[in-house]
């Protein structure tokens, strides 16, 4: 293949991206379109902001796709049936956005015929490997171009930069934070964060509150399921976009849904990352709770395996790897009676589970009561624990320490 002479950038309307079109035209001699793609991040009056901002830039066409029904219902629910946490603690916020984005880009980049797409990261993040490694899976013969990675330019050069293009762009020399948002939480980056030991400062967190200004007075939320899909709050059924939005609200109000962790980037390098995803991690303790009373045994023991692997797939960038279509395809057959409702108790700083029910429970009141009508056969206990600890006896009456 040539060069390319027409790109789709997956375009923010942010610094890095409105400089990336006026550079590509200039330095790669090419056409750009800009493809935005709504993931829950924008506001209601943003779209025309961005198209006018993208065409000052000097792009020559622009798209703004709403793809948050999308997004919740093809990504956010299978993560959230796989309790999907990159190293136990991250619900995947901006890693989860990437998929879609990319099939976004890759489906504007077939409109509008062009021969390569374009990113806006830099070398050093995650976001380069999920943009390139989705974009080759779906579309391999498209160029994949990172203008930013390229360029050489600090900050500073872009503000001025645009301002000499004439770009209207609200931003200054100096960034505190670097900050990804979509409707599963927000990730907060650099600045004053970039030192391990440093506390978070307050300043930029905008869907928690800190604990000391939650409601003093406790509160209930009850979450029901459908084959392991939120479809209520509180009784009233309603869409994903709209429950993950509420409980987003609710939870955050109670000062909880903060994550701050020191990670493993792809690339490998440890990275300090603050997250705030009160409405992820509430609904992913209440599916696990409801998992507990729903899944046997076995079965939920393996589907914990499986869950590590998920998110390790999703963090670097193999949503669309063969892979992964084979775990989601077992978490799905997993679902089938994981409908039900949890409790969710809400205090300030804290949400937990403290109920939960389930018209397929497996939990059976008769086999765990210790009251009168007990039917465990107790007797049946006393041969099946000496056959449980055979193995171990008989090496230690042979080869343990008391033997030789």
């Amino acid at each position: 293949m040539g060069s390319p002479k027409r790109v789709v950038l997956a375009y923010s309307g942010g610094l890095d991206t409105s400089i990336a079109v006026r550079w590509m035209r200039e330095q790669w001699d090419v056409e750009v379109v800009c493809c935005a793609v709504d993931v829950g991040q924008l506001a209601p009056d943003e779209a025309d902001t961005i198209h006018q901002r993208a065409i000052a830039a000097g792009a020559i066409e622009v798209e703004v796709v709403d793809a948050r029904a999308r997004f919740a219902e093809e990504v956010l629910v299978p993560a959230l049936q796989a309790n999907a946490l990159y190293e136990g603690r991250y619900p995947l916020v901006s890693a989860l956005s990437r998929p879609v984005i990319v099939e976004e880009l890759v489906a504007s980049a077939r409109r509008h015929l062009a021969d390569a797409v374009a990113h806006g990261c830099t070398g050093k993040g995650n976001d380069q490997v999920r943009f390139e490694v989705s974009s080759r899976i779906l579309a391999p013969d498209l160029d994949v171009l990172a203008p930013v990675r390229e360029w050489g330019l600090t900050r500073a050069d872009c503000v001025e930069l645009a301002a000499k293009w004439e770009i209207p762009i609200e931003a200054t020399k100096e960034k505190l934070y670097s900050i990804d948002e979509n409707m599963w939480g927000r990730a907060i980056e650099c600045g004053v964060l970039e030192n391990p030991w440093a506390a978070p400062p307050e300043e930029p967190f905008t869907l928690t509150r800190p604990p000391s200004d939650a409601p003093s007075q406790p509160r209930e939320v009850v979450v029901g399921f459908d084959q392991g899909v939120p479809v209520s709050l509180d009784g009233s059924r309603t869409d994903l976009v709209d429950l993950v939005a509420t409980l987003s609200e609710t939870v955050g109000a109670y000062g909880w849904g903060r994550v701050d962790m020191v990670e493993n980037r792809r690339v490998g390098i440890k990275s300090r990352e603050v997250y705030e995803c009160p409405a992820a991690l509430a609904l992913i303790l209440a599916h696990q709770d409801l998992e507990g009373i729903t899944l046997e045994r076995d079965v939920m023991r393996e589907k914990q395996r499986v869950e590590i692997r998920i998110a390790e797939l999703v963090y670097d960038g193999l949503w669309h790897s063969p892979l992964m279509r084979a775990l989601k395809a077992f978490v799905r057959e997993t679902q089938e009676c994981v409908t039900g409702e949890v409790r969710l108790r809400l205090e300030p700083g804290r949400c937990y589970a403290a109920g939960r029910r389930s018209p397929h429970s497996l939990y059976a009141h008769d086999l765990a009561t210790y009251g009168s009508d007990d039917a465990f056969r107790h007797e049946d206990s006393e041969g099946f624990v000496r056959l449980w600890g055979l193995s171990a006896e008989t090496w230690s009456r042979r080869q343990g320490p008391g033997s030789r």
